[in-house]
């Protein structure tokens, strides 16, 4: 028995709303990416080098610009799993970003900005 033995706390049951851990996790990455890749056209992954701040990633770019990006163990898990999706791989810091990635951030902005515009000369003109 350890010095400190009777400090140790007992891992805590995990809430409901809880975000999954492990296997759980995983495969739920998992089923995201093929969701992802089943319900749009012409994608493509991108493998996204660790990084001081965060995890080896894949991001997956539709055809129209569309991306999602989800952590991976490593490179190597990268393009197993872009093998498993079926889908071309490729390494951003050698090809950099695709521009309709560019294209889409831009015109997901404008939208927000409009909403925003418009929630606001609602409220404006509710107020009268």
């Amino acid at each position: 028995m350890g010095l400190f033995s009777r400090l140790r706390r007992r891992p805590a049951a995990a809430a409901p709303d809880a975000p999954p851990t492990g296997r759980a996790a995983r495969e739920e990455t998992l089923e995201h990416l093929r969701e992802f890749t089943r319900t749009r056209v012409g994608v493509e992954a991108y493998l996204e080098p660790e990084t001081n701040v965060t995890q080896t990633t894949l991001m997956l770019i539709a055809t129209d610009g569309e991306w999602t990006r989800r952590r991976v163990p490593d490179a190597r898990a990268g393009y197993e799993l872009a093998r498993t999706l079926g889908v071309p791989v490729y390494d951003v810091q050698r090809t950099g970003y695709p521009q309709r990635m560019r294209d889409w951030n831009t015109r997901q902005r404008i939208e927000r900005e409009r909403a925003q515009r418009e929630r606001a000369a609602r409220r404006a003109a509710d107020s009268r």
